[in-house]
């Protein structure tokens, strides 16, 4: 009887999320051996120095094949492609999971792909940093952090507890909710957050009245309000394309309160300005 809850685990994708979670997990001694697999040799000898993982296979279905669960942590658009190419390597009784920020289009393009004998439980810990690679990741990452996973009424109910069991083990607090849910929560707690920031970064960068570039004298409160535009342009933009339909909700509703501000600016209005952001103030003070 092994003494690990999951005897062998493949991480595709060994950056902050996959990475942190291979860490955590080692830590909890929850997990055996850990192979990883991505496109970049430097980044993956990096993990294996680092202790991340065991060993890495550059070829997704050797990095598979035998694995107990399989936990895929790459953009967005990579993944349908990437589960049809490992499908017929992956052992029979073998969990599938990952750590994808939008389940819908993962549930309509995925679900199709996995075989019968594969067990999938589709996932996504809300944690993160504006850092990528394998030189990001920390096992404390998930520490008091939510993962939600999106089982449906195809979801193998021992699959869903070793996920369960596993994301608890790295320390998070684990829900589950339908995934129509959790894209709309997430276009607003997440994605949007994500749009304005980007979009303040260019916007301030393009300001063409002085010669210099004003970012220069950017202080703390810029800085930390902007720091997740640093985040990966290509896993933003394929998070933008996934979750387009509730993310084209969130930021309509955001336009409709900016240009409330903005006009209230335009004629100077003293109460409304203060109501605004009064109003703002609690309920961003209520979630403290």
């Amino acid at each position: 009887m092994s003494p690990f809850a999951i005897e062998r685990m493949t991480v595709v994708g060994v950056g902050l999320i996959g990475g942190s979670l291979a860490l955590a997990l080692k830590e909890a001694g929850f997990v055996g051996e850990v192979i990883g697999c991505g496109r970049g040799k430097p980044n993956l000898e990096k993990a294996l120095e680092l202790g991340i993982i065991d060993r890495y296979e550059r070829d997704p279905q050797k990095a598979v094949a035998g694995a107990d669960l399989v936990f895929l942590a790459t953009p967005m658009l990579t993944l349908a492609d990437l589960v049809a190419r490992i499908a017929p390597a992956l052992k029979s009784g073998a969990i599938l999971t990952d750590g994808g920020s939008v389940k819908g289009e993962l549930m309509r393009t995925i679900r199709p792909l996995v075989p019968a004998q594969v067990h999938f439980v589709a996932g996504h810990p809300i944690a993160g940093t504006e850092k990528s690679g394998a030189e990001a990741a920390f096992p404390e990452l998930y520490q008091g952090k939510r993962c939600i996973l999106t089982p449906d009424s195809n979801t193998d109910a021992h699959a869903l507890a070793t996920v369960t069991s596993m994301w608890q083990a790295a320390g998070s607090d684990v829900v589950c909710m339908p995934f129509e849910k959790h894209d709309r929560i997430l276009a607003a707690i997440s994605h949007l957050p994500h749009m304005v920031a980007y979009s303040l970064v260019n916007a301030v960068g393009s300001y063409d009245h002085y010669e210099e570039n004003i970012l220069e004298y950017s202080a703390g409160g810029f800085r930390d309000f902007t720091r997740i535009a640093s985040s990966d342009p290509m896993m933003w933009r394929d998070i933008a394309l996934t979750n387009q339909g509730a993310l084209l909700e969130m930021m309509e509703q955001f336009e409709t309160f900016f240009a409330e501000l903005k006009e209230d600016v335009r004629k100077g209005d003293l109460e409304r300005l203060f109501e605004f952001f009064h109003r703002s103030k609690e309920l961003r003070d209520a979630i403290l």
